[in-house]
């Protein structure tokens, strides 16, 4: 009985990885801006590329220069920060995707009006 017992835990602790694993690998990592990192004119960095919720968006950037603001949709149109949102500047941020519509601006002065800014759809 026993051992029937210990079978069965260990099955279950397999099949719990092996979900783990699958969840893992179907994630990815998408860099913003590619190469460049995170600047200037990123509005179109989305453009033709497919993301789901759980991927992670990596901005690299200066952070003496620049941040990453996670804002809603009016404050990616008028490049405001809504009051308390999450503003990321450690220079290196992984920001993991939820469904729906994900907005990102840089809200130092002028920056997110020069296209500092990107609308991220995740499926």
């Amino acid at each position: 009985m026993v051992q029937g017992r210990c079978s069965a835990m260990a099955a279950t602790v397999l099949l719990c990885c092996l979900l783990l694993h699958f969840e893992v690998a179907q994630s990815a990592s998408f860099t913003v801006g590619g190469r460049g990192g995170w600047t200037f004119n990123a509005a179109a960095w989305p453009k033709g590329k497919r993301f789901k919720a759980g991927d992670t968006l990596v901005f690299n950037y200066n952070p003496s220069i620049h941040n990453v603001v996670a804002v809603n949709r009016a404050g990616y149109k008028s490049c405001k920060a809504p009051k308390g949102a999450k503003v990321f500047k450690s220079g290196k941020d992984q920001i993991k995707l939820k469904k729906g519509q994900n907005f990102f601006i840089c809200n130092y002065i002028g920056h997110c009006q020069a296209g500092m800014k990107i609308a991220v759809t995740a499926a």
